[in-house]
């Protein structure tokens, strides 16, 4: 599995159950080290939390590298429930840590399994969600009078502008999918979408904005 969805930037969503207070920090990553250090990060920073529970899912060398833990709750009541969400939602390169204030309450463990199942899906909920996928970065040289067009072009076929320099002519960076490439080519080459020059990357992961 290659294609997954993942976030466009970090969201806190906060969630009171009984009177103890759930922080949920769904966090972009894009290594299993890089997680790693921004758990301890957190951890610094909500060092006077009862539970700082962790999951998540990261691509490496085109494998699936996941964890979880329940930082000191019962077993099974937080990690492993998140990262099951994760999974559900096909959601990678993200990690949730959802820091706990105890209110004095004991939840039980069911409880404890819908509150930080919550905690996460709150902040799924209002995330900027984005594909990720094989595909090519392409740079294209458009002239100024061509530029609106080629927006047009990009948001109708699903292919992100990354990046635009505003030079004597308007050179922009484009991520499309892998399927999309011929077609792309085809249509430049058919005189479809006017650009000047293009060049072509180096196959990578793509972030690809899919419309509704």
């Amino acid at each position: 599995m290659l294609d997954f969805i993942t976030i466009k930037e970090n969201v806190e969503f906060v969630l009171t159950e009984k009177k103890s207070k759930f922080i949920a920090n769904l966090i972009k990553i894009g290594s299993q080290e890089e997680a790693e250090e921004v758990i301890k990060k957190y951890k610094k920073q909500y060092h006077d939390a009862r539970h700082n529970c962790i999951a998540y899912r990261v691509m490496e060398n085109e494998q699936i590298i996941e964890k979880s833990s329940d930082d000191g709750e019962p077993s099974g009541t937080a990690g492993a429930p998140m990262l099951n969400i994760l999974q559900k939602n096909n959601l990678c390169n993200v990690l949730i840590i959802v820091t706990r204030y105890f209110g004095g309450i004991l939840l039980g463990t069911g409880g404890l399994v819908r509150a930080y199942s919550d905690a996460l899906s709150g902040a799924i909920e209002i995330a900027n969600r984005v594909t990720q996928t094989i595909g090519y970065i392409i740079e294209c040289t458009i002239e100024y009078s061509q530029f609106e067009k080629f927006q047009y072009y990009c948001k109708t076929n699903e292919i992100e502008i990354i990046n635009s320099e505003y030079l004597d002519n308007i050179v922009c960076k484009i991520a499309l999918e892998e399927s999309k490439k011929e077609r792309f080519l085809k249509d430049v080459n058919e005189k479809n979408i006017n650009i000047i020059d293009y060049k072509i990357f180096n196959k990578t992961m793509v972030t690809i904005n899919k419309m509704n």
